[in-house]
């Protein structure tokens, strides 16, 4: 149904959106991936994932950073202005997360490395109330100095939470078998 929808096919049309609203989100790979994402929402597309940049920045961060940081917080900004203007938002939830943390120390390369201590997840709409901070490192960011440690699985039932899927339901497998849909997950109340 999603292939064949009319309306989903049409979201894919970025020239249908007005030349404003476009450039609100920015005529470049980040603007316009986050545009189109904001179009499938809007046709009814339920998940939308889309990736943006190479943020494996192990030398030259501070290039890579100008590169790609400004036209990331161009179209992040409209996304959440344009979901929010289009009363879009209260149902729809936005999340930014990178695969794991970085070196809170730039290296010998002027870069970071990978850095399984600590990182970030952002959230936006969807119930999530906004302008908060949750959970706090030390001043370098290096570790979690909170007294409660976020986990992937926490931040999992926290997403299926919020889309209205009780994290804690248990799926049978085809074989039969109990599957957990978040296992040992608890939902970020804050």
């Amino acid at each position: 149904q999603l292939v064949s929808s009319p309306a989903a096919r049409e979201a894919f049309n970025l020239a249908a959106e007005p030349q404003k609203i476009r450039e609100e989100y920015g005529m470049h790979d980040a603007g316009q991936r986050m545009l189109m994402a904001r179009r499938m929402v809007e046709s009814g597309v339920r998940l939308v994932s889309l990736t943006y940049g190479g943020w494996d920045m192990h030398s030259g961060i501070a290039n890579g950073m100008n590169r790609t940081l400004p036209k990331f917080d161009q179209a992040y900004s409209a996304l959440i202005n344009d979901l929010d203007r289009r009363g879009m938002l209260d149902k729809t939830l936005v999340m930014v997360s990178s695969e794991f943390g970085r070196t809170p120390k730039i290296n010998d390369r002027q870069g970071r490395d990978h850095w399984t201590h600590a990182f970030s997840f952002a959230f936006a709409g969807a119930g999530v109330p906004g302008g908060q901070l949750v959970g706090s490192t030390d001043r370098d960011g290096g570790y979690i100095t909170s007294s409660m440690a976020y986990t992937i699985e926490d931040y999992a039932a926290t997403i299926f939470n919020q889309i209205g899927i009780d994290p804690a339901k248990t799926l049978m497998t085809p074989g039969g078998r109990p599957q957990a849909i978040v296992k040992d997950g608890h939902v970020v109340k804050e």
